[in-house]
């Protein structure tokens, strides 16, 4: 009985880790139908704040000039849709039902929402009052972590 027992939790997490993996997979690739950036020469990087989040991507060589200028072209646009409510791109890559997504659209203008350009790329600041705001965007950033894999972290 042990053995059956213990081989079900081995099966489980293996299936669970390709499930995972398949998820990372089909998000990659809808990713590069949306963002122009090469996903294996970038990283995203998602820091959570008491009062919102700091969303960079940095190419992962700081010399990559053709990279640097697509994040910081990617990442002005999205600021600018982001900020009146526009959360296409987002949920044409990780799908309508991503954690905290729905909160940003109907909160938006709750939100300071700013973009700036760092050395390596960009980067996307959030910012509110609003603690139910602060949590969607925690739990926003948790999704895009988990869904981008070793493109991503939680900071830097």
């Amino acid at each position: 009985m042990k053995f059956l027992s213990i081989s079900l939790v081995v099966v489980a997490v293996v299936l669970g880790g390709c499930v995972h993996s398949m998820r990372q997979v089909e998000v990659a690739t809808q990713g590069a139908e949306v963002m122009p950036f090469d996903l294996e020469k970038t990283t995203h990087i998602f820091e959570k704040l008491d009062n919102g989040g700091l969303q960079q991507v940095i190419a992962d060589d700081a010399d990559d000039a053709e990279q640097i200028a697509l994040i910081r072209q990617h990442l002005a646009e999205e600021a600018e849709r982001f900020a009146q409510g526009n959360f296409h791109d987002p949920s044409m890559i990780h799908g309508e039902a991503m954690p905290g997504l729905h909160e940003l659209v109907m909160g938006a203008s709750k939100m300071h929402i700013e973009y700036s350009e760092i050395a390596e790329g960009g980067q996307i600041l959030y910012t509110t009052d609003d603690a139910e705001l602060v949590d969607a965007i925690h739990a926003w950033f948790d999704a895009q972590v988990s869904d981008h894999g070793a493109h991503a972290a939680d900071h830097r």
